[in-house]
Parts: C-alpha cells; sequence; structure tokens
C-alpha cells in the first residue's frame, strides 16, 4: 500500500468549501495562522456513531465523506486534529424532540441483545451480561472501529482521546458547561414531575438561534411541530427550548447533578466535548449529516456560544447529504437497509466484497449529491478499484515496497488537488484519476517510478489501492486458484468437460472471474 505521507507542495491552494452556515461556498480560512515552523493547524470535529447498534452504510457514508476532508485538507498541507464523538449515553429514541421522550435507546438495545442472546445468536453471544449498559456500549463501539478501519478511516486509528465517548464526558465537561449557561441567563431549571429540576436552555436568549436550519424562533413557537409533550411544554419558557439535563432516577444511564440524578441532553454533547478535546471555544470545522443540521447543530451552536460568549462555534459547517438505496430511503421494513459488515459478506452482490470497494463507492459522488446506493454501482466501483489496482500492478508497484507520493508539482496530482480544493469534488478528482491512467496529465519525462508517485497520491486521499485481497470463501491452505485453474485446462484437454465445469464453478462460487486465454485458464479475484 502506498504510504500516506504528502510531500509539501510548491504553492499552496487555496480550498474554497460550501458552508452550511452561510448558505455559500467560500475560501478556507483556519483560525489559527499558519505558525513560525510553517504548521497549518486544523481542529475538525465530526458527529460519530451512536452505539447502540451497528452504524449502517448511510451513516458510513458521513463517516468517508469527513475522512476524505482531512485527507484532502493534508494534502493541501494542514495538520489537522481530527474529533468524532462515540454516543454511549443511553438516549431516548426521540430525543430530537425538544424534551427527550420515547424509549431509553440503551434499554431498547439491552432487550434486543437479551432476546438474541437466548436464539443463539453469535454477535450477541459476545456479551456477557446485555443487562449493562456499558458492555453494550463497548461491544457496539469495538464493531464500529472494526468496520471503520475495514473503511481506512484515519480517524479509527488516532489516540483514543480524539474519539470521546460521551460518559466520560458528563460531570467533568457537560455539567460545568450547563451550570455556565444557566448563569449567563442562556439556560433555566424547571421543576419536573421526576422531581429534581429539567435544564433546558432558552432559545429566546440567543437571537441568532436558526441561522444555520433557517428554522427562527417565530417559525417553531408551536412547538417543533407538534413534536414535543404537551406536560413538558407547561414548564417550558418557549416550545422551542430544548433540553440539557434531565431529571430521572429510573433512566438505565444517571449521573448526578446540582439538579438531581438523571442524563445530559443529545446536543449538549458535542459542544462540551468539542471544547474539552480540541481545548478550544472556537473550532475550523464541524462536519455531520444533513440530518443533524436541525436541531441537533443548530442547538450545538447556541449552546457554545452561550457558554463560551463567542460569536461563532465552527468557522466551517459541511454536511453530507442522504444516501437512498435503490431509488428509496433505506429501511428495515423495506428490506433494503445494509450495515457495513451485510455489504462486506455478500448480501448486496451474493459475493463477499473488498471494503476499498464499499469505501471508493461511498466517496466517488460529491458530498453534497443525494447518493442512490444499488448493486450495479457498487459493481462498477468494483472495476473502477480494480483499474486503479491493475495500473498499480502493471507500473510494478507490487513489487516496488513503499512508494513515496511526488506532492502536488505533477500536472496530474495537482489537476487532482484543484478539484478537491473545490468544494470536495471527489467526482472530478477521480476523473483526473482516471484520465492519468489514459495518459493523459502525464510529463514526457514520466517513467513508471513517477508514475507510482502520482498514483500514491491520489491514494493518499482514495485509499483503495492496498493490497487485492486474497481471501475466499474456502480456507487459503486448502484453495489455490492458479492451481485450479491448472486443472480445469487439463480436464478440458482430456475432454472431461463435467469436471472442467465443475472447477470453473468453484471458482466463479469462490468469488473469482474465470477466463479462457490463449495462455489458458484466468482466474483473479473479483471485488466485489
Amino acid at each position: 500500500r502506498a504510504d500516506a505521507t504528502i510531500p509539501p507542495m510548491p504553492e499552496p491552494l487555496q480550498p474554497r468549501f460550501y458552508n452550511s452556515l452561510t448558505h455559500r461556498p467560500e475560501p478556507f480560512e483556519p483560525v489559527e495562522p499558519t505558525g513560525p515552523d510553517g504548521a497549518r493547524p486544523v481542529s475538525m470535529y465530526n458527529c460519530g456513531p451512536t452505539v447502540y447498534d451497528f452504524a449502517h452504510i448511510g451513516n458510513f457514508k458521513t463517516f468517508v465523506f469527513a475522512d476524505v476532508l482531512r485527507r484532502t485538507l493534508e494534502l493541501l498541507g494542514y495538520d489537522v486534529t481530527q474529533v468524532m464523538n462515540l454516543t454511549d449515553v443511553g438516549h431516548m429514541t426521540d430525543d430530537a424532540m425538544a424534551d427527550g421522550g420515547g424509549e431509553d435507546k440503551m434499554q431498547v438495545a439491552a432487550e434486543r441483545l437479551a432476546a438474541a442472546k437466548k436464539m443463539g445468536d453469535a454477535h450477541a453471544a459476545a456479551i456477557d451480561d446485555p443487562s449493562d449498559p456499558y458492555q453494550i456500549a463497548a461491544f457496539y463501539i469495538d464493531a464500529f472501529l472494526e468496520d471503520a478501519r475495514a473503511l481506512r478511516l484515519k480517524v479509527a486509528d488516532d489516540p483514543a482521546e480524539h474519539r470521546p465517548r460521551a460518559t466520560q464526558y458528563v460531570a467533568n465537561a457537560m455539567v460545568p458547561m450547563i451550570e455556565r449557561l444557566i448563569e449567563s441567563g442562556h439556560a433555566y431549571v424547571a421543576d419536573t414531575d421526576e422531581g429534581g429540576g429539567a435544564v433546558y436552555f432558552s432559545v429566546e436568549s440567543f437571537p441568532e438561534y436558526g441561522r444555520l436550519s433557517g428554522n427562527t424562533i417565530d417559525q417553531l413557537k408551536g412547538g417543533a411541530g407538534g413534536r414535543v409533550q404537551a406536560k413538558n411544554q407547561l414548564i417550558k419558557r418557549h416550545p422551542a427550548d430544548f433540553l440539557l439535563f434531565k431529571p430521572d432516577p429510573s433512566h438505565i444511564m444517571k449521573w448526578d447533578s446540582p439538579w438531581g440524578p438523571g442524563y445530559p441532553g443529545w446536543h449538549i454533547e458535542c459542544s462540551a466535548m468539542a471544547k474539552a478535546v480540541h481545548g478550544k471555544d472556537v473550532i475550523d470545522i464541524h462536519t455531520g449529516g444533513e440530518d443533524n443540521i436541525f436541531p441537533h447543530h443548530e442547538c450545538e451552536i447556541a449552546q457554545s456560544c452561550g457558554a463560551n460568549g463567542t460569536e461563532s462555534f465552527a468557522r466551517l459547517w459541511m454536511h453530507s447529504r442522504h444516501l437512498m438505496v435503490e431509488g428509496e430511503k433505506m429501511s428495515k421494513s423495506l428490506g433494503n437497509f445494509y450495515t457495513v459488515r451485510d455489504v462486506l459478506s455478500g448480501k448486496v452482490t451474493g459475493r463477499p466484497v473488498d471494503p476499498a470497494v464499499l469505501r471508493f463507492e461511498l466517496l466517488k459522488a460529491k458530498y453534497r449529491s443525494t447518493m442512490n446506493f444499488t448493486k450495479q454501482s457498487l459493481l462498477d466501483s468494483g472495476g473502477a478499484v480494480k483499474k486503479l489496482r491493475d495500473a498499480w500492478a502493471a507500473w510494478g508497484g507490487n513489487d516496488a515496497g513503499d512508494i513515496e507520493p511526488i506532492g502536488l508539482e505533477h500536472p496530474a496530482t495537482r489537476r487532482f488537488a484543484e478539484a478537491l480544493a473545490d468544494d470536495l469534488n471527489t467526482a472530478g478528482a477521480i476523473g483526473v484519476a482516471f484520465e492519468y491512467l489514459a495518459g493523459q496529465h502525464g510529463q514526457p519525462e514520466d517513467d513508471n517510478t513517477t508514475r507510482l508517485g502520482v498514483l500514491a497520491t491520489f491514494d493518499a486521499v482514495l485509499d483503495v489501492i492496498g493490497e487485492a485481497s486474497t481471501e475466499s470463501t474456502e480456507s487459503s491452505d486448502a484453495f489455490d486458484a492458479d492451481a485450479l485453474a491448472a486443472e480445469l485446462d487439463a480436464a478440458r484437454a482430456d475432454k472431461r468437460f463435467d469436471d472442467a465445469d465443475a472447477i470453473r464453478q468453484r471458482l466463479i462460487d469462490a468469488g473469482y472471474e474465470v477466463k479462457t486465454t490463449k495462455d489458458g485458464t484466468v482466474a483473479s479475484k473479483e471485488l466485489a
């Protein structure tokens, strides 16, 4: 696999990204200036997974987008510190509501896992006590990191503190931030039926509320479209006020607080953890899926600015559009709901899929376009990854050891970087990569070493070349594709055509493409 270290480029490119907060493309200007040592620090925060179940491919479209953004900034010479939270607090199923109604998500997961354990489900068997929310969270965090590493997300291999768990920041970050909001008049305590006081953020105290989403305070007077419970409306000053901390002694996960034992609201987590981990009141970039814009990110801005006394929380807000599956919204009821491991195990294509193929599939379209995930599209991505790997092999990359990227002084790498600097235009960048394979954007003096350096630069962002997977549905000790191809040729030469057909089918079932050439049968591993 290519070494992802990028040499410095001769003239830095000025990236422009669409800012969801200002609703227009803007030049990217980090909060901190370039240091005397040439360092160009960038602080980035990404909304991560809730760890009550396996993350699905729609979640990972957003996570891959954040990874590509980070790699693009690194390609352009920035020093990125990426933080992605892991939400392991037992929030409610209707936590997007202003008062946190519905069922406890961790309790729902506990009941699901207990039932699965009784049925002998393999993954549930790995959890000793399904009633322990910390065991549930630890199991799904491990599963998320396994999936993230399969899809080559750099944050999965960063220091653990860059993946903060919400439960570790309640007492030391969330509660103090809520106290500051109360002291500054941005939050208040309201008596509840459960005893103690629920803490709400007062949206009327923050005139900028609604700037990100367009949902102004006047528009929300009706109670956020009826999504809040009537009894909780009575204790709030404004229907759109949202929960910061809720006292609830019966909640499966709870913490002591000045307002009684309970749990934090969903929105306060990211505000508190972004400040605690980055050590900054204002960060450079905040990303997430478009479904996070309201209420989650809108509320984060209000909380962070209110608590920190700043005019902004993040300079740049970037949001990935939804992923559709075969033209429809992904849904378990429609049978089109896929986790990463579903796709990799062959649930979509009928045979195992190389993780690099799914990564390519999730990054190949522009992040601000709605992506339609289909079986054919996944197969097309497999073909694209194979072309890149074939070029790497043809130029000697598989035998050359680590190949150093050549930076952006080459016309092909410069064009590649320019596409990415244009609001993360991955489709345009991929187009440049394949044009280079076809002989465009090269230089007369390009030799194979240069070509490999160009590909290594592309792959520092794409990260799909690597080593072709050699795994098969049969054990490697018992399965030798080249030997079987030779057996097929021998069977055909002896006119044992039934045997030849059986061997061919065995290769196909193991995920190989079987071709007859003038030199004999060739079996090559399919990627999807």
